[in-house]
């Protein structure tokens, strides 16, 4: 059904702003990514989706 599983849990907008991203942006980035998908650019996703986590970074609600 989807070629790529990790954009079920991440992607390149979330990993380039998420919520302070307007929809606008958000679609730019995502189709920016469907025009230079690897599984180089995927890897770079997935670590830098674990490092926001790990910084907390782009959590807007506090706990």
């Amino acid at each position: 059904m989807f070629k790529n599983k990790a954009l079920l849990i991440t992607g390149w907008a979330q990993v380039n702003g998420r919520n302070a991203l307007t929809w606008e942006e958000k679609f730019k980035l995502d189709a920016w990514y469907v025009d230079h998908q690897s599984f180089w650019l995927d890897l770079k996703i997935i670590a830098l989706t674990l490092w926001k986590i790990l910084k907390r970074e782009g959590i807007n609600q506090p706990g």
